[in-house]
């Protein structure tokens, strides 16, 4: 297992190395700069300034520039916020890092225990009633439900906060602190939940149905194990297999569904920050981010085959023949 993990990690160094060069190309051929939207400058000094920044040297030149500066943690200069790229996005992805891993974390619980028990009850009220929710979740989009709870919970019943991350003009410190974190958290990670679970709840039931039919649940049934047993112990192992291979796209799915989220509820997360450097054409900033979420999905990867290696022992002896 240990050799079959490390073979894994390993592979994942090239496959970044190639996306680093692809998205920097990517981003080197898009037109126009972060310069060349002031109007105000003359042609002397848009390129004074690109030459200042080195955007004057040819992109193989600079693709190796950066790459040997990311290798030190530095990955450029923002110059919409005049901050470094690093220190800008270590202000706010913190902030998304919360409400994405806490909505990871009830999106699979939620989909575990709903999706087994609708496939234990096939056919019933309750797996009509989850099929329903189930398409209900992926049709509506998120900002419509994102409307219609700060509509209900924040204007209406005046329940919960209708933004941000505090109360405006909040000193609260140590667990009063958290609290009130954990109060303005509760309708966007609601939100990224709810367009979550739906498919990942599918996938769950449609593993679970397939897995009870198979033989070895019948022989297990018939030996007189209870059905508890028969469930949790023997068929839900297998009918995760299929779900696992959605965790290398849930984690960079649950960052592009902030970006969304974050601005209707005014969250001060990466979301904002990216669509800003989009309009602004800070390159240095988008790259950055676009470099993390590939990262999060090849790590993804990595994840689910270590999971799946370890919740299927023939995937590892496959490996070594």
């Amino acid at each position: 297992m240990k050799k079959y993990v490390l073979k894994r990690f390993l592979q994942m160094i090239p496959i970044l190395l190639g996306i680093s060069l692809l998205i920097f190309f990517l981003f080197a051929m898009m037109p126009g700069d972060y310069f060349s939207s002031n109007r105000k400058l003359t042609p002397e000094r848009l390129n004074e300034l690109r030459a200042l920044y080195g955007l004057n040297k040819p992109v193989i030149e600079r693709y190796f520039i950066w790459l040997k500066n990311a290798f030190h943690g530095d990955f450029g200069f923002s110059l919409q916020h005049m901050l470094p790229v690093t220190t800008l996005i270590n202000r706010y992805i913190w902030n998304s890092f919360i409400i994405s891993f806490v909505a990871l974390f009830f999106t699979w619980a939620l989909a575990l225990v709903i999706g087994v028990y609708s496939a234990t009850k096939q056919y019933s009220f309750f797996d009509k009633l989850v099929t329903l929710g189930v398409f209900a979740s992926l049709s509506v989009p998120s900002f419509f439900i994102g409307l219609m709870m700060i509509k209900f919970f924040g204007v209406d019943l005046h329940i919960l906060p209708i933004g941000g991350m505090l109360d405006t003009g909040s000193n609260s410190v140590g667990f009063a602190y958290i609290l009130e974190v954990l109060r303005h958290m509760i309708m966007p990670v609601a939100i990224l939940t709810i367009l979550s679970v739906g498919s990942l709840t599918r996938y769950f039931r449609t593993g679970m149905l397939d897995v009870l039919r198979m033989d070895f649940i019948r022989t297990a049934r018939a030996k007189g194990l209870k059905e508890r047993t028969v469930i949790f112990r023997h068929a839900l192992r297998n009918a995760l297999l299929p779900a696992i291979t959605l965790l290398a796209f849930e984690l960079p799915g649950l960052f592009s569904g902030a970006i969304i989220t974050e601005q209707i509820f005014g969250w001060p997360g990466i979301g904002k920050i990216q669509l800003d450097a989009l309009n602004a054409r800070d390159y240095p900033v988008l790259m950055t981010l676009t470099m993390f979420l590939s990262f999060l999905t090849i790590f993804g990867n990595f994840l689910a085959d270590v999971m799946y290696a370890a919740a299927d022992p023939r995937i590892r002896i496959a490996k070594k023949e």
